[in-house]
């Protein structure tokens, strides 16, 4: 009887501690792995007008949950957004973006990039501008990526 009880006890105790973290993000539902993130390829480019410059950047999944990415801020401009470009050239904002499990999200020029909207100061070639990047599971990731040249192509390197 002694031993039932404290079966009983033990499952109770498990339930109970289970049901605590259902709130908690990437809890059972997301299983043990979840997401798993990291950037690769950032760079900004140094801005041919001085209110507003591009960036870009590819976020890498290897995890078996997908993400979202949901804003990126930088304290380099008054406004951080995300935009995609249509095929007639006109740029668009654009909403929280899917980061698949095992895959990619590619920030690229002519398709998804952020955009630095009314900038506090116009960044040199050779500098390096911060962003934090934010996803709806994972925690925040900071970036430091490089300012390039107007005219750079990643393949340049």
């Amino acid at each position: 009887m002694k031993r039932a009880a404290a079966a009983l006890a033990a499952l109770l105790l498990a339930t109970g501690t289970a049901a605590c973290g259902s709130n908690d993000k990437g809890s059972e539902d997301k299983g043990p792995d979840g997401p798993h993130l990291a950037v690769s390829g950032a760079y900004v480019k140094e801005p041919p007008m001085p209110d507003m410059t591009a960036g870009y950047f590819t976020i890498t999944n290897t995890g078996r949950d997908a993400d979202t990415l949901t804003s990126v801020t930088s304290d380099l401009a008054k406004h951080v957004t995300v935009h995609t470009t249509k095929p007639d050239g006109s740029m668009t904002e654009a909403g929280p973006l899917a980061v698949p499990a095992h895959g990619r999200l590619v920030l690229r020029m002519g398709g998804y990039h952020v955009m630095f909207i009314g900038l506090h100061r116009k960044p040199k070639t050779g500098e390096t501008v911060t962003m934090t990047l934010r996803f709806a599971t994972s925690a925040p990731i900071t970036v430091n990526a490089p300012v390039q040249p107007a005219g750079y192509r990643p393949g340049d390197r």
